[in-house]
């Protein structure tokens, strides 16, 4: 048993999802530098890319390394297996992070970074530390949900964008707030099924703070306010053959609202249904909207 478990658990606990989540709007950032014609350097690019992905890796990772021990990450889980997958855990973490500053090197001798460029980079490695290391380790001190919703729908583009550029720009953030509620949402969504066993080993989720009755109104005002956000960007310049591919999730983020809802009239949960909608409203929200500022 303990020789099967490295590779296949180690993918599962680093949140692939996640890794192709944050890849995915790093490309959405250096497409909005592309729409703005400043788009400067192809290897600053794909070095940035290398550099997001692995410490995006590191992120997931990390939290699991410092997990208590006497959480299980696998059924049937001896407490011997359960450390050598923790240190396993820790040491890939420490090889990512190695990764992430070596494409960082590479990016300064490939680029002049800017301060820009350096200061969400600095931002970054310091989010992935407070997310899953002690003594801070907020991803389960209630703020998890939002610290990592900030790392994939604002850090992600925005090096993307500042590689490119230079300086950051008011069309990132336009995109990025709405994607980060999009992502808050659906990390919400997914604290829902193991709502009973985050509370069995006490883990401080953003739901578990809230509780049902406050979380799920809270989870549809956020929906709401991302495509609310995306419209108000319509009076601030952001052209509306960018937006409208992005309201093309809006019936599905609809659905979700409607299912949650039903749940909480008492009909039977769909838990995997819902975790895959939320996760679609949010991915493709971001696809279409890369799509659409790589295609102008």
């Amino acid at each position: 048993m303990a020789s099967m478990f490295p590779f296949r658990t180690l993918m599962r606990l680093s949140r692939p999802l996640n890794v192709l989540l944050a890849a995915l709007i790093y490309v959405l950032g250096a497409g909005i530098a592309r729409y703005l014609g400043d788009f400067q350097s192809l290897p600053a690019f794909w070095l940035g890319f290398g550099g997001i992905v692995s410490i995006q890796f590191s992120m997931g990772l990390l939290a699991e390394a410092f997990r208590p021990v006497i959480e299980p990450t696998k059924e049937e889980e001896n407490k011997s297996l359960r450390v050598a997958i923790r240190n396993a855990a820790l040491f890939l973490a420490l090889g990512t992070l190695a990764i992430s500053a070596i494409f960082f090197l590479l990016l300064s001798r490939a680029a002049n970074l800017t301060p820009a460029a350096l200061f969400f980079l600095g931002l970054s490695l310091i989010m992935v530390l407070i997310y899953g290391v002690p003594p801070l380790r907020l991803v389960y001190a209630g703020f998890g949900e939002f610290l990592l919703a900030v790392h994939l729908a604002l850090i992600a583009p925005a090096l993307g964008f500042v590689l490119q550029a230079g300086s950051y720009h008011r069309l990132v953030a336009m995109v990025s707030f709405p994607l980060i509620l999009l992502a808050l949402a659906y990390l919400l969504v997914q604290s829902f099924p193991t709502f009973a066993e985050d509370q069995k080993f006490e883990r401080r989720t953003l739901l578990r703070n809230m509780g049902w009755e406050r979380a799920i109104p809270f989870h549809h005002g956020i929906v709401l306010g991302a495509y609310l956000l995306l419209t108000a960007a319509l009076r601030f310049g952001l052209a509306w053959g960018l937006v409208w591919p992005a309201f093309l999730t809006f019936p599905f983020a609809l659905l979700q609202i409607l299912w949650l809802r039903n749940i909480r009239l008492g009909a039977r949960p769909m838990w995997r249904l819902l975790t895959v909608n939320a996760l679609a409203v949010f991915g493709l929200t971001a696809y279409l909207l890369t799509f659409a500022f790589w295609l102008r």
